[in-house]
């Protein structure tokens, strides 16, 4: 049963086969706070959002539901996790549309909009959220598949679907690109994941300032260590059990305390703001 608010937990050392799954993971991730009340934030809006399925993706997949969104989620092949979302937003009366498809492919990107499109005939809100890492101990660790697969899935896609989706986009549109926290401190472990997440910071900040006139907002989240399936397809078992503990408030974040970030900057709380980046990392102090 998912638990209403998120609070410190002793993680279980564990570990998954990528890409990983939710239903899976010891203890289970917070991916909706039952003590915030729906305003009807997102009434009538549709949202097209990758790596949907888990994660800090499903809680704002449902998160959005809550607020009256409509969603399609994107994600690679973890059905029951997807479907599990998908029942999750229907509890809350809004539609859920679920495209499996592996985004490190442009081709995929393409049709996954198409879907999307075909199906609500608007997108609203996109949210660029899926992402894959590979820990290495150097540089020369790091093989040039992995690091294709890295950029082609963290970044490409991101350019691949914004680009098939802004037709579909209009006026008072809004774009949210999920960076992290290594783009601004770094990673030693996670070079090229670190990079992608910088260029993402990048990516944010030009397509703001080329998408403003058109009334299209673009922003990004910075998480800083999330209780996801990523982490317990990552690492090895003794670091998942500690993960977290290294951030001032020492403990990882739940997904739903992550959600609300995406909810402010897909909204018109944050009519104002575009080309930023929120930080919700435990406590970390970043060089924004």
């Amino acid at each position: 049963m998912q638990k209403s608010s998120p609070k410190k937990k002793l993680r279980k050392a564990q570990h998954q086969n990528r890409p990983g799954k939710e239903f899976k993971m010891v203890p289970a991730p917070v991916y909706d706070n039952k003590k915030i009340k729906a305003s009807g934030k997102l009434n009538g809006k549709v949202a097209l959002i990758t790596g949907g399925d888990s994660g800090i993706g499903r809680a704002v997949a449902i998160l959005y539901a809550k607020e009256g969104a409509d969603i399609a989620i994107v994600y690679l092949n973890e059905h029951k996790d997807a479907e599990d979302t998908k029942k999750a937003i229907e509890e809350y009366g809004q539609k859920c549309l679920l495209i499996p498809a592996d985004v490190s492919k442009e081709t995929k990107c393409i049709a996954t909009v198409k879907k999307a499109f075909k199906m609500y005939k608007r997108i609203d809100i996109l949210v660029n959220n899926a992402a894959i890492h590979y820990e290495s101990k150097g540089l020369e660790d790091i093989t040039t598949k992995h690091l294709l697969k890295t950029f082609q899935t963290n970044l490409f896609s991101f350019f691949w679907i914004t680009k098939n989706a802004l037709p579909h986009m209009k006026k008072g549109a809004a774009i949210i690109n999920t960076s992290s926290v290594t783009a601004y401190r770094g990673s030693g472990g996670l070079i090229d994941y670190a990079s992608t997440k910088g260029a993402i910071v990048s990516f944010t900040r030009s397509l703001s300032a080329n998408l403003v006139d058109k009334g299209i907002r673009v922003n990004a989240v910075a998480p800083g260590p999330i209780w996801t399936p990523l982490v317990v397809s990552s690492f090895k078992p003794d670091k998942v059990a500690k993960f977290g503990s290294e951030v001032p408030m020492k403990r990882a974040g739940e997904p739903a305390e992550v959600a609300s970030c995406y909810l402010f900057l897909a909204c018109d709380d944050s009519s104002y703001i575009t080309g930023q980046v929120l930080h919700p990392n435990g406590g970390e102090i970043v060089n924004a």
